[in-house]
């Protein structure tokens, strides 16, 4: 259950950097709803953070969660975004993932 808490606070990582990115596009009262969405997500994403570090090891528990959030990140960059997807970063993206299960695998 760990597990799914740290995916879910993970997305909510994920969440609250979109909402970032969009916030710098939007203006006035728009640009308010996204740093409140920023705000919401934050809090949830480190409140399921807290949460899962009482029971899985810190450093794999943050390694992960980081991991989640810098692939969500840029995929989210790279579809709403419109940032380039060039081969290198695709590549290390993969070894990013890869770095990220295997983690799991070698974590109790």
């Amino acid at each position: 259950m760990n597990w799914i808490l740290l995916i879910i606070a993970g997305l909510f990582e994920v969440a609250f950097a979109a909402c970032l990115g969009k916030a710098k596009e939007a203006t006035g009262i728009e640009a308010t709803y996204w740093y409140a969405g920023f705000l919401i997500c934050l809090a949830i994403s480190m409140f399921l953070l807290v949460k899962v570090t009482q029971q899985l090891p810190i450093g794999t528990a943050y390694a992960v969660w980081t991991g989640i959030g810098a692939v969500g990140t840029v995929l989210i960059g790279i579809v709403l975004f419109k940032e380039p997807a060039t081969f290198w970063r695709m590549f290390f993206l993969t070894t990013l993932i890869a770095s990220i299960v295997g983690l799991k695998v070698v974590s109790n």
